[in-house]
């Protein structure tokens, strides 16, 4: 019995990955969140908004796995376009409309605009880049559920070279 092997067009058939967690409060802001073999760490609020500051908030948490999501799709897609690079650096902000979470039904809950800046240390062309960016960007799961969530998405992507 040989292996097959589909180009990615033939698979019909969704391929399903799933992933747990746990995590826990002690009716207060701080939770505890455990990823098991990965180890855990705490989301709250900070002092101002009625937490005690010991971590990012959960929407400090989103954008950081927004970041980390586009780092890991822009390696792999870099990965399928031979594309090279030394790192990227990410620069990342919110806007959020506190009246959602406060009560006011008409106003979004979640973000109302996200900023990211990721600066590539490359010395492939301008248009490679672009090619590896629009790909990594249909790709990365986190920027689309922001995106679907019709959160107004500013994402730059900056060529600086390596010899720079």
């Amino acid at each position: 019995m040989g292996t097959e092997i589909k180009n990615i067009d033939e698979l019909t058939e969704p391929i399903l990955r799933g992933k747990t967690l746990q995590a826990s409060t002690e009716a207060n802001m701080m939770t505890f969140i455990d990823f098991g073999e990965f180890g855990h760490f705490a989301t709250d609020e900070p002092v101002a908004h009625g937490g005690t500051g010991e971590g990012p908030s959960p929407l400090h948490t989103v954008l950081g796995a927004l970041c980390g999501c586009e780092a890991v799709t822009f390696r792999r897609t870099a990965n399928d376009f031979d594309f090279e690079y030394q790192r990227i650096e990410f620069e990342a902000g919110f806007t959020i409309d506190i009246r959602g979470r406060m009560g006011k039904r008409d106003v979004r809950a979640h973000y109302q605009t996200v900023k990211l800046q990721a600066t590539v240390t490359t010395n492939e062309s301008e248009e490679r880049l672009a090619e590896v960016v629009e790909e990594t960007e249909a790709r990365c799961p986190v920027f689309n559920l922001i995106s679907d969530a019709g959160v107004k998405t500013e994402m730059v992507w900056v060529r600086k070279p390596i010899d720079a």
